[in-house]
């Protein structure tokens, strides 16, 4: 049988990327462990990252200097230089032990919040780094519902007009280094200790972001509370500043507002791709954005 199109891309692709885990030493089998915007293969020890297409070099090669730069911080990667790919720019990483997603209870939220309060420590000058990622990936997100004209986008569109506008300032940052787009995801225990990984949204902006999609799920009660209280406590205790003592959603809320209506466009989204239904948790983002209008400040 011929492959012919997409899939004879995405063959050449992850063809391409298990050759260069196996000349980093990648032994053993071959997993594709991601095949979204971007594409993750894993062989062995070694994993081999194409990242999305469009992909800034300057800015990637910035972020990849800069993760080698962190110890103890941010996952090293295996090479400080671009590889390309099928036309794609690939980074080499060691592997490490992701958190399980299934034991939220047994997520190590201490260790996260103190990687997150010394990354936010760090500043950016010198390191040649972009503006974060995190108002780019909401603005990304819910262009996705272009020409969706259901309810449940109408009420997501309306809830993202109704946000302020810094929560859509993709221009420089406020001086101190972010993650861009911080989850129990992008974080794996390597050698040992807990580590940061995913660099592709790492830039100049404002670290409450880090702490916002915690504080969405905690907002809509998909988050327990006594784990809210873990990660927010620990990241005071270890000097975090994205948010002040008394008041953390005094920084929080509009983060929070756009990290909620993110998820909710990406679950549409995602829900219109796959021709089903919205699940329950769907439903319940729609319905905190529908909270999000009904509670917006006045611009």
């Amino acid at each position: 049988m011929t492959v012919r199109g997409e899939d004879a891309l995405t063959a050449n692709l992850t063809g391409g990327l298990a050759r260069l885990a196996r000349a980093h030493d990648g032994a053993g089998p071959v997993t594709v462990l991601k095949d979204t915007r971007v594409t993750v293969v894993r062989a062995g020890d070694v994993v081999v990252k194409a990242h999305p297409p469009g992909t800034d070099e300057a800015a990637l090669t910035a972020r990849l200097r800069t993760a080698a730069r962190l110890p103890g911080v941010l996952l090293a990667p295996l090479a400080e230089w671009i590889e390309q790919v099928e036309g794609r720019l690939v980074t080499v990483w060691p592997a490490g032990e992701p958190v399980d997603p299934d034991d939220p209870d047994g997520a190590p939220w201490e260790a996260a919040a103190g990687l997150l309060a010394r990354l936010h420590a760090v500043p950016v000058d010198g390191l040649g780094l972009p503006p974060a990622g995190g108002p780019a990936r909401l603005a990304r997100a819910v262009a996705q519902l272009d020409g969706l004209s259901t309810t449940a986008a109408e009420v997501i569109r309306e809830a993202f007009r109704s946000l302020p506008p810094e929560a859509a300032d993709t221009g420089p940052g406020a001086g101190r280094l972010t993650h861009g787009d911080w989850h129990l995801g992008q974080l794996v225990r390597h050698q040992g200790e807990w580590l940061l990984i995913d660099v592709d949204d790492l830039g100049a902006g404002t670290p409450a972001w880090d702490l916002a999609r915690p504080g969405a799920w905690f907002a809509t009660g998909f988050l327990a509370p006594d784990l809210w209280l873990r990660f927010l406590t620990a990241y005071l205790l270890a000097g975090g500043t994205a948010v002040p003592q008394g008041d953390p959603w005094r920084e929080l809320d509009v983060p929070a507002r756009a990290l909620t209506v993110q998820l909710a466009a990406t679950a549409v989204a995602a829900a219109r791709t796959e021709d089903r239904p919205l699940d329950d948790v769907e439903e319940a983002l729609v319905s905190s954005c529908g909270r999000i209008i009904s509670t917006a400040l006045p611009q």
